[in-house]
């Protein structure tokens, strides 16, 4: 085993066990007992809670250099009342792949990110969660994409860009932008595979578009989440705008997008 690896299994030997203790029997559901000599649950019982194997468990708890499936990991993490970033900590030092994303449809904004988007003046600017419902705009973003004139449930950006030909068609070029738009979303689309409400939102949106189902079928991941786009504005003719992403809350799976109007003096972007 090489010096990295014992070192995370090390560390992974003490997250299992620091937090095993911290779970009350009570708090697991469990009687209180007698002779109990250390504080916690005991590694059977969190075997049996888990419906996992004790050996398999007390190998992993000693950091022995074995593999568990994804699924032995969350039935860890449900025993033991890891939170999202605890769960993710845990996958990450048992040398698995990151977890599905959980807590994705989160609808809520902190009052920096809100005065943020305010700040950004006449930049448009809006904030999407991992199902790209849009939990924020400012007055430049609802102006270009007419959030506020949306039911909530029409509030989510791939539903207005495939099934509203009065948002697509603003957008210019919009057969060349819409496979990087929707590359960009199915990498979002395979952290959340399980989810059902992310499974019904592709299903509505292909519902409604044949451009989408057609796409959709590419499995194309290849979109960046920056770049330059021109929009038909009322009275302003073709505005072009440069755009990107930055991540402002990873636990929530929230991102700020936003645009910058790109000056008629400059060159064309490398990566157009």
């Amino acid at each position: 085993m090489d010096a990295r690896l014992d070192r995370t299994r090390s560390e992974l030997a003490d997250f299992l066990r620091r937090h095993r203790e911290r779970i009350s029997p009570l708090q697991a559901g469990l009687p209180l007992g007698k002779r109990r000599r250390t504080p916690g649950l005991r590694r059977e019982e969190v075997a049996i809670l888990a419906g996992v194997g004790l050996t398999w468990y007390t190998w992993l708890e000693q950091g022995r250099d074995i593999n568990v499936s994804a699924a032995f990991l969350d039935n860890i993490a449900r025993v033991l009342r890891l939170d999202e970033i605890e769960r993710r900590h845990l996958f990450l030092l048992a040398d698995q792949r990151t977890p599905p994303a959980t807590h994705r449809r989160s609808h809520g904004l902190a009052p920096f990110v809100s005065r943020l988007l305010d700040d950004l003046g006449a930049r448009p600017a809006h904030v999407l969660n991992l199902c790209w419902d849009v939990v924020g705009w400012n007055a430049a973003s609802d102006a270009l994409f007419g959030f506020s004139a949306r039911a909530a449930s029409e509030q989510n950006m791939l539903w207005m860009l495939f099934s509203d030909d009065a948002v697509s068609s603003r957008m210019d070029d919009w057969d060349r932008q819409a496979p990087k738009i929707l590359a960009s979303f199915r990498r979002d689309y395979a952290r959340a595979l399980d989810d059902p409400e992310m499974v019904a939102l592709v299903q509505r949106v292909s519902d409604a578009s044949p451009r989408f189902r057609e796409l959709w079928r590419c499995h194309d991941v290849r979109g960046e989440c920056r770049g330059r786009r021109s929009f038909v504005r009322d009275g302003a003719g073709t505005v072009a705008y440069e755009h990107a992403t930055f991540v402002v809350d990873e636990d929530q799976h929230l991102r700020l997008v936003i645009y910058g109007a790109v000056p008629d003096a400059d060159p064309p972007l490398a990566s157009r």
